[in-house]
C-alpha cells in the first residue's frame, strides 16, 4: 500500500471551534488562593543606614536612565559623591547576589552616578514642601549637620549652620585624606545643599551660652559637633614633644601644611583614623607600623582600607599595647606589653588579657596616637538618661521649658561612627523636628515609625513625604524568595585603582572612574529584589491570560474574574515582586 493510499483511508481531522465567547464563565470563582503585585524591600536597602532604594537605582542605571537614578539616590542621601567613595557599604554585605556569585558593587555604581552627573552638569529636580515658619540652628557642618539642613530644606524649613573651621565639611573636609575623598567632590555635594537656601557661618565658635543667646531666634538647635578630641593613652611619656595626635596630623595635611617624615612611624590604634594616618605617613616617606591591642581581624577599620594599607607597605603588630614612651635622642622608645586571646565576645572580637612579664621595646622616629575620639566639649554630649530626653536610634531630643528644643546627633549619639550613619542621624532629626513642630513632642515616635525601611532602623524620606515608595511593603526579600533560574553568572566589576607605586608618590585619589559600559554592566547584575522591572513573566506564563496590561503604575493588573489562583505567576516572578495569599471572601463582593 502506498503512502498516498494510506493518507486517503485516514479519517478526516476535525477540530471543534466555538462560535460563541466563553467570557461568561468566570472561572475566578473557583479560586481559594489570590496572587497580587507587591513591591517589597531588598535586604540592601534595609541594611543601608541612609535607606536608599538600591534595587530601583540599579534598575534605572541598567536602563541608561542615569539622571533618574541619581535623583533616586538624592531622595535619601545628599552625598552620592562622598558615599560613593568612603561609605563602608554595609548594603553589599547582605546583597542576595552574594549567595549566587558575588555581591553587586553598589558603592561603585553610586560613585559612577555622581561622576556622571558632575561630568554632564546635571541639575536635580528636588521637590520641596511649602515654607514653614520654624527656624533651626545647626552646630557643626559635618555630614550629620549638612544632611539635616538638606532634609529640613526639602520639608520647607529654614536653617543656619555654625561651623568653627574656615570651611564646611567637618570630618569629610578635615579628617579624610584626599586620596580617599578629593576636596572638589565634597564641595560639589555641599554646593547642592547650599542651593536649597541653607546658610553656613564659618569661623564661628559656639560657647555654652549659645543656647540662651539664640532663644527667640530659633525654634530648635541641633548639636552635630562630632568627635574631634582624641582619647589619651594614659601612659608615661605620651606628653613628650613630637608625640602627635592622629586627628590633628590629618587635619594638618588637609590644611596644606608641609610635612616630611622618614624612618619608622608608629601608629597606635586600629580604627579608620589610625589606618589613614599610616597610609598618609607612607606617602610622606616613612615606614608605617600600626600597633593594635587585639588581632588584625578585630580592627574596627574597614577591611578594604586595611588591605590597601598593607599593600602600601604598612606593617601591623597585633596583640600589643604601649605602656611607656621614652625619648632617646631624636627617637622614641616604645615599651609594648604583649596580650593574649582568651576567647571571643558575642560579636566575634577577641577577649584579651595581659601576658605577665612579656614586654618588648621598639625604637621609632615618629609616633602617632589614634585610639579613638570623643566630643571636644562636655556640653556637646546628650544629658544622662532621664524621662525628658527622647532617645531614637540615631538622635536624641531634649525639650526645654525655656528656650529652643535641643537635638543631639551624629557621632555624639550614633553607635557606629561612619559617614552614612551621620547622614541617617540628620534625616531622622529632620523627621523628628517636623513631627515636633506640627504635632507635638509625643507624636514624634509615631510619626517616624511608618517610614522604616524593611526591618529598620533605616528611614525613607520618600515614604515620609508620601511619594511612590510608600506603595512598597516592609517585607524583606531573601535569597530563597527569588527564582534564580532567570539569572546567569556574571563576574563583579574590578574597581580600577592606581598601582601601588603610583599611590605612594602623592595624595591623588586611588580609585579611578569607570565608564558607562562598565557602570551599566554592573547594574545589570542586580537582582532588583522585590521590585517589578516589567519582565512580563507573569503575563506570559498565566494559563488563563488573566494578567492584562493597563495604564496603572504597575503597567499591568490581574483580572480576578478569570484568575484561578494557580500561583504560576508568583513562582515565575524572578524578583519576588508578587505575593500569593489566601483568598478572602470579601474580595469577591
Amino acid at each position: 500500500m502506498t503512502l498516498r493510499q494510506t493518507a486517503v483511508n485516514c479519517p478526516p481531522l476535525i477540530i471543534p471551534c466555538s462560535r460563541f465567547t466563553t467570557e461568561s464563565n468566570k472561572t475566578g470563582s473557583w479560586r481559594f488562593l489570590r496572587p497580587r503585585y507587591e513591591n517589597k524591600t531588598a535586604p540592601c536597602s534595609s541594611a543601608c543606614p541612609a535607606g536608599e532604594d538600591i534595587p530601583r537605582i540599579e534598575m534605572l542605571v541598567a536602563q541608561g536612565l542615569f539622571k533618574e537614578a541619581w535623583e533616586t539616590v538624592l531622595m535619601e542621601n545628599p552625598f552620592p559623591g562622598v558615599c560613593g567613595r568612603v561609605c563602608y557599604h554595609p548594603c553589599e554585605q547582605v546583597c542576595n547576589r552574594r549567595e549566587f556569585d558575588e555581591p553587586v558593587a553598589i558603592r561603585t555604581v553610586e560613585r559612577f552616578l555622581a561622576d556622571t552627573a558632575t561630568r554632564n552638569g546635571l541639575q536635580p529636580d528636588i521637590k520641596r514642601l511649602n515654607a514653614k515658619q520654624q527656624k533651626i540652628a545647626i552646630v557643626g557642618s559635618g555630614p550629620s549637620g549638612l544632611a539635616l539642613a538638606y532634609f529640613l530644606a526639602r520639608l520647607g524649613y529654614e536653617s543656619e549652620i555654625f561651623e568653627a573651621m574656615p570651611e564646611p565639611g567637618g570630618v569629610l573636609r578635615w579628617g579624610l585624606p584626599t586620596y580617599r575623598l578629593p576636596v572638589a567632590i565634597l564641595k560639589a555635594d555641599i554646593a547642592r545643599i547650599l542651593e536649597l537656601g541653607v546658610h553656613i557661618h564659618c569661623n564661628k565658635t559656639i560657647t555654652p551660652r549659645f543656647l540662651d543667646e539664640v532663644t527667640g531666634h530659633y525654634d530648635a538647635v541641633f548639636l552635630g559637633c562630632g568627635h574631634s578630641h582624641s582619647l589619651p593613652l594614659k601612659i608615661p611619656g605620651e606628653d613628650l614633644d613630637g608625640v602627635e595626635d592622629g586627628l590633628r596630623f590629618l587635619q594638618k595635611l588637609r590644611q596644606g601644611k608641609e610635612v616630611v617624615l622618614n624612618g619608622t612611624a608608629a601608629v597606635i590604634g586600629g580604627g579608620n583614623t589610625a589606618i589613614d594616618v599610616a597610609r598618609s605617613a607612607a606617602r610622606l616617606g616613612a615606614k608605617p607600623l600600626v600597633i593594635y591591642r587585639r588581632r588584625q581581624q578585630d580592627m574596627p577599620a574597614f577591611d578594604d582600607e586595611v588591605t590597601m594599607a598593607l599593600e602600601e607597605g604598612a606593617e601591623i603588630w597585633e596583640l600589643r599595647t604601649p605602656v611607656k614612651i621614652a625619648a632617646v635622642e631624636k627617637d622614641y622608645v616604645l615599651t609594648l606589653q604583649q596580650m593574649e586571646v582568651i576567647g571571643e565576645d558575642a560579636r566575634g572580637r577577641a577577649r584579651i588579657r595581659v601576658q605577665l612579664n612579656k614586654t618588648e621595646e621598639i625604637s621609632v622616629q615618629h609616633l602617632f596616637v589614634a585610639i579613638g575620639a570623643s566630643s571636644a566639649e562636655q556640653w556637646y554630649k546628650p544629658p544622662p538618661k532621664k524621662s525628658s530626653t527622647m532617645r531614637l536610634s540615631n538622635c536624641s531630643i531634649l525639650p526645654r521649658s525655656q528656650g529652643p528644643t535641643v537635638v543631639f546627633g551624629g557621632d555624639l549619639v550614633a553607635d557606629i561612627k561612619s559617614v552614612v550613619h551621620a547622614i541617617a542621624s540628620g534625616k531622622q532629626a529632620a523627621m523628628a523636628l517636623d513631627n515636633l513642630f506640627q504635632n507635638g513632642f509625643d507624636a514624634i515616635r509615631a510619626g517616624i515609625e511608618p517610614n522604616l525601611v524593611g526591618d529598620g532602623p533605616s528611614l525613607s524620606m520618600e515614604n515620609y513625604l508620601g511619594w511612590p515608595r510608600t506603595q512598597s511593603s516592609r517585607s524583606v526579600v531573601h535569597h530563597e524568595d527569588l527564582n534564580t533560574d532567570y539569572f546567569r553568572f556574571a563576574p563583579r566589576i574590578i574597581q580600577p585603582r592606581l598601582l601601588r607605586e603610583e599611590r605612594l608618590r602623592s595624595f591623588a585619589e586611588i580609585d579611578l572612574k569607570i565608564g558607562t559600559i562598565l557602570g551599566i554592566r554592573e547594574a545589570e547584575r542586580c537582582f532588583n529584589c522585590g521590585i517589578c522591572n516589567q519582565c512580563d513573566n507573569c503575563r506570559l506564563f498565566c494559563p488563563e491570560i488573566a494578567v492584562v496590561r493597563d495604564d496603572t503604575t504597575q503597567n499591568r493588573r490581574i483580572n480576578y474574574d478569570y484568575c484561578k489562583g494557580c500561583g504560576l505567576c508568583v513562582v515565575e516572578c524572578p524578583r519576588s515582586a508578587m505575593t500569593l495569599e489566601e483568598e478572602c471572601l470579601c474580595n469577591r463582593y
